[in-house]
């Protein structure tokens, strides 16, 4: 097996025939966006490859002993877009029944082989869109457990949070909401990188900042208390 950089899309190449691999990877080679991670004469070793390392495309041979392309496909661990790549064009139809992006016949040439490659790339991309918005939909809100309810937190409304003993209080704009949590499991469950500890006691959102003092910050009317222990993160964090 060779690795590669990896760029925008990850990718293997199966073939149990060398002079197949090479064709692949010199194209592969040509295009920026794909990265070619991985290079098998085996669809067994590419399969135990893809269960450990996620990858965005594979290019495949169907006709190979022992595993078919057809069957490395149907036993994929996670969804991944397919170009199956063969010398007989008797096999497209059942290319397409397993949803193969496309059909790749042998010889491969560049011009093909870029075809190809613009259509994964453009199926990759909306794709990772679709998760990006359904991920920024469910980091909108946070339900927290109050009492034998849940309670929804509005994010975007969320100013502070402040614990005590082993409960937190989620202070928002117009509502305040008491769970029994620590702030490291709520840590967990925010936006990286849009949340930060300000002192043992006290979690802020850092967009609803106004102003940052010696011991003291300052969100709104809210005046909180912030350790010299996490002064100087709270301000690169600020200046970025």
């Amino acid at each position: 097996m060779k690795t590669a950089a990896v760029h925008s899309l990850r990718c293997i190449a199966v073939d149990d025939e060398p002079i197949g691999l090479r064709i692949i990877e010199s194209h592969a080679a040509k295009v920026p966006y794909l990265a070619l991670v991985g290079s098998f004469l085996s669809a067994t070793e590419a399969l135990a490859y893809m269960q450990g390392h996620p990858v965005d495309l594979l290019f495949v041979d169907i006709q190979m002993p022992d595993l078919s392309g057809l069957e490395l496909v149907r036993l994929l661990p996670e969804p991944v877009v397919v170009i199956f790549t063969t010398a007989h064009a008797g096999y497209a139809l059942e290319g397409f029944e397993v949803a193969a992006l496309d059909y790749l016949l042998k010889p491969i040439s560049l011009s093909r082989f870029l075809q190809a490659s613009s259509r994964a790339l453009e199926k990759v991309t909306a794709q990772k869109r679709v998760n990006e918005s359904v991920q920024g939909v469910a980091a909108a809100e946070l339900f927290v457990k109050t009492g034998y309810d849940w309670s929804r937190v509005n994010l975007a409304d969320l100013l502070y949070i402040e614990a005590d003993d082993n409960y937190l209080t989620f202070v928002e704009l117009s509502k305040q909401t008491l769970s029994r949590m620590s702030l490291s499991e709520v840590l967990a469950k925010l936006p990286v990188g849009e949340y930060l500890r300000i002192h043992k006691s006290y979690v802020i959102a850092l967009t609803k900042v106004d102003k940052v003092e010696r011991h003291q910050v300052s969100l709104g009317d809210k005046r909180l208390p912030v350790s010299a222990s996490y002064r100087d993160d709270l301000l690169r964090r600020l200046a970025k």
